[in-house]
């Protein structure tokens, strides 16, 4: 009986071995190889949007703060930045948000504004 238990774990055992080398041969085979590199493309100079250039009349409270000077968007709001920061407007606590003094209340309508709601502000006073 001992004979025939270890014949028994001998042919299990040697069934085993075998599922073991086809599960590793497939996992072999899955693996991809990466796509041969094609050259690179020659980058051209990246042109500014003709919309974000054309020189806009700032009007009103916006007008108080930049002049009446025709510029274009990006200028704007570089020029309010630059205000804000002069004035030590941004607020301490929270940085997305800029405390208003007097010319920037009668901009935005309110005592304070978030930077992501300066553009809808500076918006409504172009031309």
């Amino acid at each position: 009986m001992a004979m025939k238990k270890a014949k028994k774990a001998g042919k299990k055992s040697a069934k085993k071995a075998p599922a073991k080398k086809s599960v590793k041969k497939s996992a072999k085979k899955s693996v991809k190889r990466a796509p041969a590199k094609k050259a690179a493309k020659k980058r051209t100079a990246r042109k500014p949007n003709a919309a974000f250039m054309k020189p806009m009349m700032p009007t009103g409270p916006l007008a108080a703060i930049l002049g009446s000077t025709p510029m274009p968007r990006t200028e704007v709001t570089s020029q309010i930045w630059k205000y804000i920061k002069k004035n030590n407007l941004q607020d301490k606590a929270n940085r997305r948000m800029i405390n208003a003094d007097d010319k920037l209340r009668a901009l935005f309508g309110k005592a304070q504004a978030s930077m992501f709601e300066l553009t809808k502000y500076v918006s409504k006073h172009l031309r």
